[in-house]
């Protein structure tokens, strides 16, 4: 039986003893492939899986001296075995097992970004759904649109979660390969059943052909996914932002006990947490060009791209689990404040129908441009008169001509701009949508 280390969270994912972990089982499935093909003896085995030890400390000891990383391991694995452990590494190369252990650690890291997302995915259609009908204004440009509802808002970020989820799922299958093929891909020194054997092991697929490592263009696409998912809490994070502040003031987020909002000022209750998650985005997508960099390698490999995978590979997993998580609790806990989005409704009045107007006034046979110049003249005349859009429609002798008081009234009200939320409801949260 092979020691397993299994903490759930992404830190312990990226963790030294779960690197060094991975590359043991590497290690010991090829062995034991090895032993079925009678290349090794299978008492070598039982011994190596009885008697092999990781102690991250000794390993990173020996790298100092050694300056590489795979035989600094494979010393420090033989001291705890003895003479049985010659049958360890037998026509194999350091990529062999460095991007084998590699592709089970980002897929263990996919799982649990996909695990995190269903969370934020099952509470942002709760909120969703529980503001379904909140009335609010939407916004272009920053400036008042048309009405729209705080419900409708959420379930656009509720479908780009599950655009995400998919997109996390494609990630998964992508990178969950390895490879057992030797110095430069050719097997010259192994059999194709040793690699079968260690990929089904360790939960990953052969890759159909390898150089000395994994081609990179797969490790790009989870570093392109993380920055997506960065950018999709970025868009949250940014609305949420402009909803808390001070002149909006329609949702705020959870402020706890005992928090402080600023050295200076008491009153303060600023977004940290968005304004967290925004900036942590910006270095998901910096890490998704260098990885994009990291394609192009020199013939079968060179190790350029080792450097800065050292560094990326549990700093973005980790930024994006963490972001995921911060998320979740921002959801959660969002004030949000249906009084204050019926203010800012009021704020331009019925203005705010004056694409309803506009339609009206084409069915009765205006030509649009015609339409558009009649709506906007009682637009302006109500903003600047600080009189009813109604009223303004009233006052026009060229809209009152083609327009009843009653259609007139008609078109001024909220209600008739929601008659289709229950159709978008049903598409948004489809099963298998």
């Amino acid at each position: 039986m092979i020691p397993r280390y299994t903490k759930p969270e992404m830190e312990a994912i990226w963790s030294d003893e779960n690197r060094f972990q991975k590359m043991l089982e590497v290690e010991i499935y090829a062995a034991q492939a090895m032993a079925e093909l009678k290349i090794v003896p299978k008492k070598a085995v039982e011994t190596i899986k009885k008697k092999a030890k990781i102690n991250a400390g000794r390993i990173n000891e020996i790298e100092l001296t050694v300056k590489h990383d795979v035989i600094a391991f494979l010393t420090a694995v033989v001291e705890t075995i003895g003479s049985e452990g010659r049958f360890l590494h037998l026509g194999m190369t350091s990529s062999d097992v460095l991007d084998t252990a590699t592709g089970a650690q980002m897929r263990q890291a996919s799982l649990l970004l996909i695990s995190e997302t269903k969370k934020l995915a099952a509470l942002i259609e709760k909120l969703a759904k529980k503001y379904k009908m909140t009335a609010m204004m939407g916004r272009t440009h920053g400036v008042h649109a048309e009405p729209m509802t705080f419900g409708l808002k959420a379930a656009s970020w509720y479908c780009e979660i599950m655009r995400l989820l998919d997109r996390l799922n494609f990630a998964l299958e992508t990178v969950s390969y390895g490879k057992i093929s030797g110095a430069v891909g050719t097997m010259a020194h192994l059999n194709p059943f040793v690699e079968t054997y260690v990929c089904k092991k360790m939960g990953l697929k052969p890759e159909p052909v390898s150089t000395q490592i994994i081609p990179r263009d797969r490790h790009s696409l989870y570093f392109s996914t993380l920055a997506l998912l960065g950018a999709a809490l970025e868009r949250i994070a940014v609305e949420i932002r402009h909803l808390q502040r001070t002149e909006v003031a329609e949702a705020e987020e959870p402020f706890t006990k005992g928090q402080k909002g600023s050295s200076a000022m008491p009153h303060k209750r600023n977004p940290i947490i968005s304004e967290n998650i925004c900036g942590l985005a910006r270095l998901l997508r910096g890490y998704a060009v260098t990885a994009m960099e990291n394609i192009a390698l020199w013939h079968e490999r060179d190790i350029s791209h080792s450097s800065t995978e050292r560094i990326m590979l549990p700093d973005a997993s980790i930024t994006a689990h963490y972001m995921l998580k911060r998320m979740q609790g921002l959801i959660e806990g969002l004030n949000v404040y249906p009084e204050n989005m019926q203010a800012n409704l009021d704020k331009t009045k019925d203005i705010i129908f004056s694409g309803t107007l506009l339609l009206s006034l084409v069915d009765k046979g205006l030509s649009r441009e015609a339409a558009y110049t009649m709506v906007q003249a009682a637009a302006f005349d109500a903003r600047e008169n600080k009189i009813s859009f109604e009223e303004a429609c009233l006052k026009s002798p060229e809209i009152k001509k083609r327009l009843s008081a009653a259609e007139i009234k008609r078109d001024c009200d909220i209600k008739s701009q929601y008659k289709n939320i229950d159709y978008i409801f049903k598409r948004a949260f489809k099963k298998g949508n």
